[in-house]
């Protein structure tokens, strides 16, 4: 029987596997996503879809909707329970002490507007998602602006189930 020669992952695929891992921990089940940010080849930090520290989750008491009116005139329903993995990692960052300025972000999915605008002003100069964001045209329009790298690992694109 012949044995399988073993394929070492690259970086970006190691650490878009912890993101993975990171994610089980999300405590919303509309997106459960997480997020590693790492530099010169070491995670800086961690973070998941979650309520902040104190407050119920979403898997415990069910989702706080807020309805959102878009340009084109659909109204859409939005948890806002939680905080995204990508602003979790960054306060664990900011809780900790630790400089992003250079480092990359690895996310579920191409981050919404306030978290794009979070990375930028964040110093972080490349982001790698495992699949494209329904809504994240604006997004990758900010990160093109300001010279920020934006790679999928697929080109699928994500959609949160309707509510």
């Amino acid at each position: 029987m012949a044995e399988e020669k073993y394929i070492r992952p690259t970086r970006d695929e190691y650490f878009m596997e912890v993101a993975r891992t990171v994610a089980k921990r999300a405590t919303c089940d509309r997106g459960r996503s997480g997020c590693v940010i790492a530099k010169n080849k070491q995670i800086l930090c961690t973070g998941y879809v979650g309520s902040p520290p104190g407050l119920p989750h979403c898997d415990e008491i069910g989702h706080q909707f807020k309805q959102m009116t878009h340009e084109d005139g659909s109204v859409t329903n939005h948890c806002v329970r939680t905080v995204h993995a990508e602003q979790n990692a960054l306060c664990q960052a900011a809780k900790l002490g630790v400089a992003l300025d250079g480092a990359t972000l690895y996310c579920k999915m191409t981050p919404c507007r306030t978290c794009a605008m979070l990375i930028i002003s964040s110093g972080i100069r490349k982001v790698i998602a495992d699949k494209r964001y329904h809504a994240g045209g604006e997004s990758e329009e900010m990160f093109r602006q300001v010279g920020i790298e934006l790679n999928y690992f697929d080109e699928t694109v994500e959609h949160y189930e309707k509510q």
